[in-house]
């Protein structure tokens, strides 16, 4: 029996390639925001709650794709947007869209790029609950000042510690009579994290990603 129908296949393919079993991955959006302040170009932040996951650090608004509220990625950036720093959807003027940045801890995040058209965000009644505070950085200072660069190991764990201090084999290495470096573990790649100094907070991650391919773009 020929399982192999040619004609079924093309029609199955990607008419544009995206990314192979997206819905694995936590899949986040965010908007990289623009505000026009003292003759220039400035990018806003928030610094997030302490209360809440990664209390404490500097972000671009945004959150995680939700389907039964989200058409799009667009939408989840613009309604985490909003919801988080109290902008106005009006305000909000979408220039267009980087390339999906995948995270090495297995988090995608679409970021699209806009012009806030206010003229203070000082009066912007951010949540309190998920938002510490907003601040902005000029464009400049990124321009002139590249981050600083270091680096971290990831490795493949095939085994996990319980609560209770048992561990348990997640990965049957040896069961399955893989090579037996698959037993312990293996890969061990660096992987870069770029840091930026600013306004007295430190911006790092997949934020300090977003800037770096920003700046690019510029």
């Amino acid at each position: 029996m020929n399982f192999l129908n040619i004609s079924k296949l093309k029609s199955n393919l990607p008419k544009t390639p995206g990314i192979l079993r997206k819905e694995k991955y936590f899949n986040s959006a965010v908007l990289i925001p623009l505000i026009f302040l003292n003759g220039e170009y400035s990018l806003l932040f928030e610094k997030r709650a302490v209360d809440i996951r990664q209390g404490g650090e500097i972000c671009f608004p945004g959150g995680e794709y939700d389907s039964l509220l989200d058409k799009s990625y667009i939408d989840t950036a613009i309604r985490e947007t909003v919801e988080e720093t109290g902008i106005e959807k009006a305000a909000i003027e979408l220039l267009g869209q980087l390339d999906t940045f995948i995270g090495p801890m297995g988090v995608t995040v679409d970021p699209f790029i806009a012009i806030i058209n206010i003229k203070d965000i000082n009066d912007l009644p951010f949540d309190k609950n998920e938002v510490e505070k907003l601040f902005t950085v000029p464009i400049s200072f990124f321009v002139n000042n590249p981050p600083e660069i270091y680096y971290v190991k990831l490795k493949f764990h095939p085994e996990e510690i319980d609560k209770n201090g048992n561990t348990i084999i997640t990965f049957p290495a040896d069961e399955l009579k893989l090579p037996s470096k698959y037993s312990k573990p293996w890969h061990g790649k660096k992987h870069e994290i770029f840091v930026y100094k600013t306004n007295g907070e430190i911006i790092w991650g997949i934020t300090a990603e977003l800037i770096r391919e920003f700046i690019d773009k510029i």
